[in-house]
């Protein structure tokens, strides 16, 4: 870098950014942040913008059939909307959305306690994955999942008489198949109210697609916004391009830090090594402040979902005397978590997202530009509490040049699970499906052609029985679902059923931020790793885990996230009693590991890949150059002839993650009508 330091101009005019959510929460991080806890309950309540609207609320909801509310996070719509329902007496169950299960259950507990009730009593509960604490109550969270689930075996809904779909800006999968199921549903329910909340969104374009009537005839649609409380906030932005924005971003925070100018920085990246890298370079610096004993002193925390829970914490405490605070995030800080003091953000204009790879049939975590909506997201961090400054890594120009909004998920993932829920759901024409965002052509034909070679649809494109319909009631990947299927034929169920419920938590592992415990983390991980891969020393860790009974002490000595591990075994106990529901024994392979490693080939032969001489892995279709993760137990020893994977990375290269290795005549034993043998191969 140089001498190089960042020139930031400014715009024209300053731009004002909406409040956030007071208890917004994020899957690896679960806490409540509420500045008004010390009052009560009922002055809380009415304190929320959203409360000078609650008669004209009821007011459209009993004239449309839709309400699309555009509130900013922080408004109050998610736990005070159903309460004005119940409180007007509406009839039936009220149900609301949202796309992560812990807000399902954050939410559900903060509107027990403004009701002085249960969670799991009649008034509120919520459903989400493998866990549910509530019957039939008058309000129900539940994640999108779940609503999925309940839709295939009550396609009307008939007991909800409305049903809130939140943070729909999210625009994740299941919201777009949920949005296209609803246009259906509400032309046959009139009775049946649809609430479409979000923080930013294109209001317009959801009201005419929710919209039943002609130019003669009474919409059925109609649009309210709420508006939070606002603080202005200055935008920097970069008179030249940066040539590296991690260190960019370094030299801007240390740069606030040396001016005037007080209040904490957050600062947004792309993944967990860019944070830690950036965390380095300012402790660093930190380090050399301290021990010269200049005055603008500071901390440095990191923020992302594989912190410990302890570390995750951190980043909510106020910094020590005379210290600033500089919070290094992923973009969990977007929307997830609302960190109070923050007053500069630092924003380096990328995004890591899932993209899928036709290719390798997987999705591939790739880092892109941001959206404007991102960009003003990430702004609106540091107007929550105050007047703010937000800086820019990048060019006004640059900033005009990007595209309005993330790309839908459903454009960018694989639709595999959407395909095989549709079908469940009798929806047999899935090309002419009314989708709100109409997925690639490209990528709906790779999903069928998956869903047919895992025997999951008929050549006719129909569920084959019983399989395909089995596979429809997991709430797993389609590859996984299979793999559970078939093992109790390979007589290793057990393990499988730890295996795909360890591959269904972000990670087991937690992730030091310091440079001492990186090594013995690293050297503790070595104790569980094994020649056959990263699922065998997830296997290895779980039943270290069983043997140490449980122990928080043996997953604090190894680096282990205790949180994941109670998570795993909830998982496990939902799957297997799924598992006795259809007669598959539950049985050991004890010490089999073959057994284990074909039955998982009988579910992922589609992620194959064999050691070209070139040093380099390939996928058998498509001959792409795939590379073992610096994480995987297979990085250090001699690498596998041929491996199975489960997710590819997408940085500079691909990698492949939660590797296994196999044999080759397995794919050919196991999967003939997707493999076959030639006698030759080009290099």
């Amino acid at each position: 870098m140089g001498d190089f330091k960042p020139r930031f101009i400014k715009p024209s005019e300053t731009t004002s950014y909406l409040d956030k959510d007071d208890s917004t929460v994020v899957e690896a991080t679960n806490f409540v942040y509420n500045r008004f806890v010390s009052q009560s309950i009922e002055t809380q309540r009415r304190r929320l913008p959203i409360f000078e609207n609650r008669n004209h609320i009821l007011y459209l909801l009993e004239k449309y059939q839709t309400l699309i509310l555009v509130g900013e996070t922080g408004c109050g719509k998610s736990t005070q909307i159903p309460q004005y329902m119940m409180e007007a007496e509406w009839p039936g169950q009220i149900g609301i959305c949202e796309p992560r299960r812990v807000a399902a259950i954050s939410l559900a507990n903060r509107v027990a306690d403004e009701t002085a009730t249960l969670v799991q009593s009649d008034t509120v509960g919520y459903a989400v994955r493998f866990d549910a604490c509530s019957n039939k109550p008058k309000i129900k969270y539940m994640t999108e999942g779940i609503l999925i689930r309940e839709l295939m075996t009550d396609p009307l809904l008939k007991s909800y008489s409305a049903i809130m779909l939140d943070e729909v800006h999210e625009r994740t999968l299941y919201t777009d198949i949920l949005m296209g199921l609803f246009k259906k549903i509400l032309k046959k329910r009139n009775d049946l109210r649809l609430i479409v909340t979000s923080a930013t969104l294109d209001a317009k374009y959801l009201k005419d697609f929710f919209n039943f009537g002609s130019s003669n005839a009474k919409e059925t649609s109609t649009i309210l916004s709420v508006h939070g409380r606002q603080y202005p906030v200055d935008i920097h932005y970069l008179a030249e391009p940066a040539p590296c924005y991690i260190q960019c971003s370094v030299e801007t925070a240390i740069k606030i830090n040396e001016s005037k100018e007080n209040g904490d920085i957050l600062i947004f990246l792309t993944g967990v090594d860019e944070v830690d890298r950036a965390s380095k370079l300012l402790l660093e610096h930190a380090n050399s402040i301290e021990d010269s004993k200049k005055k603008n002193k500071f901390v440095v925390y990191p923020m992302h979902g594989t912190l410990p829970y302890h570390d995750q914490l951190k980043v909510f405490k106020p910094a020590p005397e005379d210290h600033r605070k500089i919070i290094v995030a992923t973009n969990i800080a977007e929307t997830s978590v609302t960190i109070p003091g923050i007053v500069h953000i630092i924003d380096c204009g990328f995004v890591k997202l899932r993209w899928y790879n036709i290719d390798t049939h997987t999705d591939s975590l790739i880092v892109l530009p941001i959206s404007k909506a991102s960009a003003n997201q990430r702004a609106g961090r540091a107007g929550r509490m105050r007047s703010g400054k937000v800086y820019r890594l990048y060019t006004e120009e640059y900033f005009n040049k990007l595209p309005d909004s993330t790309p839908p998920e459903i454009v960018r993932t694989s639709l595999t699970s959407v395909i095989l829920h549709l079908k469940a759901l009798g929806i047999k024409d899935i090309i002419h499906f009314k989708f709100p965002t109409p997925p690639p052509m490209k990528n709906l034909k790779s999903a069928l052609e998956i869903l047919y070679a895992l025997d999951a649809i008929d050549i006719n494109g129909e569920l084959t029985k019983p399989l395909g319909f089995n596979m429809a009631e997991f709430a797993l990947d389609p590859m996984y679902s299979k793999v559970l299927l078939n093992s109790g034929e390979f007589g290793c169920s057990e393990e499988i059923l730890t295996i795909i419920s360890i591959l269904q938590v972000e990670t087991i592992f937690t992730k030091p931020s310091t440079g001492s415990s990186i090594v013995k983390a690293r050297m503790r991980r070595r104790l569980f790793e094994v020649e056959e891969g990263d699922l065998m020393t997830y296997l290895n860790v779980y039943n270290g885990f069983i043997q140490s009974e449980m122990s928080s002490a043996f997953c604090h000595k190894n680096f282990i996230s205790y949180k994941s591990m109670k998570r795993v075994l909830e998982i496990r106990k939902r799957l297997e009693k799924i598992l006795n529901n259809y007669g598959i024994p539950i049985i050991s392979a004890s010490g089999a590991t073959p057994l284990i490693q074909k039955c998982l080939v009988s579910g992922l032969f589609p992620n194959a890949a064999y050691l070209h001489h070139s040093g380099v892995y390939k996928t058998i279709r498509g001959d792409i150059d795939l590379y073992i993760n610096p994480d995987s137990a297979l990085y250090t020893i001699t690498q596998p002839q041929w491996v199975i994977f489960c997710e590819v990375l997408h940085t500079k290269k691909l990698y492949m993650k939660d590797i296994t290795s196999i044999k080759d005549e397995w794919l050919i034993e196991l999967a003939p009508h997707f493999y076959y043998r030639t006698s030759y191969r080009d290099g």
